[in-house]
């Protein structure tokens, strides 16, 4: 009989040898693509900071920029919270409500898989409404989802749930970056879009962390789940504020 070691071993082989074919599949599309497209930048003319007629520094949507810039750091990390829970938890919650561990996982495939395919799609949404309206509209989607994960039991329904919440979340981050874009210098890029991803990166480690404190505290993922849609509403409330001076200042305009 093999030692339990060299089981291990041999179990893990086929699931080692299928991730060395992806590395090697990623290679080969990847560098490719990079030498086609990679090109020496343009050049990179820093302009001044921009100013009024009266010489005062231009606000954005009316607020100083800085103070519209940490509304909309604060809006990511809310809306990451509810977006790491099904990601990180689905199959944990596929087993409690007695779903097999390899459906969940399946379940979670097809939540990635959908947000693969949608992101293109939002995009192009992005491009015709803007960034932040992209965002709430995807806020409010993810929140319906967690809404229906809440109340959803059964397999066939989580599977639904599951595809829905891939579609809504899957826009939202990218939305962000073309907020930033559309709000503030392209001067400012370098460190306003890092310093936004690092908020929207700490969100999604708070509310994988969160979802599992709470169901060690109640032993049940429904006080998770709703803190996560808590969440979610502030986040709408706080973009929704941004869309609606956008769109005053526009109808003024």
């Amino acid at each position: 009989m093999w030692p339990p070691l060299f089981e291990r071993v041999i179990a893990d082989f086929g699931w080692r040898q299928t991730m060395l074919w992806y590395g090697v599949l990623e290679i080969a599309v990847i560098i490719p693509l990079a030498v086609t497209y990679f090109s020496a930048p343009p050049e990179v003319i820093h302009p001044p900071a921009p100013t009024d007629g009266a010489g005062a520094k231009v606000r954005v949507l009316g607020w100083p920029p800085n103070a519209v810039f940490a509304v909309m750091c604060v809006a990511a990390v809310l809306c990451c919270i509810p977006m790491a829970m099904p990601q990180g938890h689905l199959v944990a919650f596929c087993s409690d409500l007695g779903i097999a561990r390899s459906t969940g996982a399946l379940m979670l495939s097809v939540l990635l898989g959908t947000a693969f395919l949608s992101r293109q799609i939002w995009g192009a949404i992005s491009d015709r409404i803007g960034g932040l309206a992209t965002v709430f509209i995807g806020s409010g989607w993810q929140a319906a989802s967690m809404t229906a994960l809440l109340l959803t039991q059964n397999e066939a329904g989580l599977f639904t749930v599951a595809a829905a919440f891939g579609l809504g979340f899957s826009g939202i981050i990218p939305a962000y970056v073309l907020a930033l874009r559309e709000l503030f210098p392209a001067s400012e890029a370098s460190w306003r879009i890092p310093t936004l991803l690092l908020f929207s990166g700490c969100g999604m480690a708070l509310g994988g962390w969160l979802a599992g404190l709470l169901y060690d505290h109640f032993g049940y993922y429904a006080p998770a789940f709703a803190a996560g849609i808590g969440a979610n509403m502030l986040n709408l409330l706080l973009v929704g504020i941004l869309v609606g001076r956008q769109r005053l200042r526009i109808s003024y305009a």
